[in-house]
């Protein structure tokens, strides 16, 4: 008889997007002449760039030939890349961060996500509340919790509330954890962590010998001076984190698959008779035997994003994005709603009106506006009463969309 892993009957309900296009479907059946918006699932919609696309287009034509034919390569990742990453993206911030830190993926939701296989069972995991959802479900079909309470809380994870009370920047863990997820600029919330708050955080690890799992994937949407783009810009990070990167949002790459993971030689993780490991070796191990590596030419043009040309136009696309995001908060503050997010991160944070429920809320725009976001509560039980707006959509939708959210009654 086979037996299942019954962590996953622990679940609740589908997972948060599966069920935003289920009801999405289920409208658009029903309503086959309403033109419906998206602005929920944070897909990007601008295409890959020039540039980019000129790599990717070089990348297949030598798949093409026998004398530039590549077959399996180094599952980490192909060392042109690495070795970009860690030129452009740290070294030239002055971090010191080697291309042998450097591991490189099909997506940071699948690495956040693996990540807890290389730590045993008996870790505590810290999560805030709202957070983007693959933390609090990995950490539950990884075994490490009891059952969901009638609150939206697993037994086992030490939630981390972030309300507009506290800034959306959690309080210090007053019960230990071995393993901290932090987001920042942070999805679903849009705000940031300065380098003093992020000091805090990197001191406490180092005090009680946890691991902070730093999610990364916006730092390019960052607009404002002094803001943290990685977590190893604060002296002793290297020993107590782990970065997550995406290209997903920063050059598109949603539909092409490309990621990769910062592991520090110095960061260390313990038996049970107290012995240090490298945690970069054990992920490497685990990385190699699971994963065959990213596509030769999509890793080509990845190493183009950092080109003069491809910075260039990489980041144009995102300021396309993030005037999206200012015009969906002036829009939606204009219209008596309480704003957050859309500075730093391509996320318009917005609390409803007479204390709605997110998914009561979540019907409304769509039934009556035609538009689609992403309810707070999908991530997390403090999420409640809030709703997010996604920036990545065309110009003259998102003009579109806030003249209909505006005047919802």
């Amino acid at each position: 008889m086979a037996l299942i892993n019954e962590n996953y009957l622990k679940l609740k309900a589908g997972y948060l997007f599966p069920e935003i296009g289920r009801r999405v479907k289920e409208f658009t059946d029903a309503n086959p002449d309403k033109k419906v918006i998206r602005m929920g699932i944070g897909d990007v919609t601008q295409p890959l760039t020039p540039t980019v696309l000129k790599a990717f287009h070089a990348g297949v034509e030598e798949m093409g030939k026998a004398e530039t034919f590549r077959g399996y390569g180094p599952e980490q990742g192909y060392d042109f890349l690495r070795e970009a990453i860690a030129k452009n993206a740290y070294q030239a911030s002055g971090i010191d961060i080697s291309a042998d830190d450097i591991i490189v993926s099909d997506g940071s939701k699948c690495d956040t996500g693996n990540i807890q296989e290389i730590f045993g069972a008996d870790n505590k995991i810290a999560i805030c509340d709202p957070v983007y959802p693959v933390y609090s479900d990995t950490t539950v079909m990884s075994g490490k919790t009891g059952e969901c309470a009638a609150n939206g809380y697993y037994s086992g994870i030490i939630y981390m509330p972030c309300t507009d009370a506290n800034g959306f920047i959690p309080e210090l863990p007053t019960e230990r954890p071995d393993l901290i997820f932090l987001c920042y600029p942070n999805n679903p919330t849009g705000t940031v962590a300065g380098k003093e708050e992020l000091a805090k955080w990197v001191k406490y690890a180092k005090d009680n010998k946890s691991i902070i799992l730093f999610d990364a994937a916006y730092e390019s949407f960052i607009t404002e001076a002094g803001i943290p783009r990685s977590i190893y810009e604060i002296e002793g990070a290297k020993e107590v984190a782990i970065e997550f990167r995406s290209f997903s949002k920063t050059a598109g790459f949603t539909g092409t698959r490309c990621a990769f993971t910062v592991i520090p030689e110095e960061l260390k993780a313990y038996d049970s008779e107290g012995n240090a490991h490298s945690v970069k070796k054990l992920w490497l191990r685990r990385h190699t035997t699971k994963f065959n590596g990213v596509s030769y030419p999509v890793q080509k043009a990845a190493a183009a994003v950092y080109t003069e040309e491809g910075q260039k136009e990489v980041n144009e696309v995102v300021a396309y994005y993030m005037e999206n995001a200012r015009i969906m908060r002036e829009s939606l503050s204009a219209a008596g709603y309480q704003v957050f997010g859309g500075v730093n991160a391509p996320y318009i944070w917005v609390k409803t009106k007479g204390g709605m429920k997110s998914w009561d809320f979540f019907d409304k725009v769509l039934n009556e506006a035609n538009v689609v976001g992403t309810p707070g509560s999908g991530f997390g039980p403090a999420g409640e009463g809030y709703f997010r707006f996604s920036a990545f959509a065309d110009r003259a939708n998102v003009v579109d969309a806030m003249e209909r959210v505006k005047n919802l009654s």
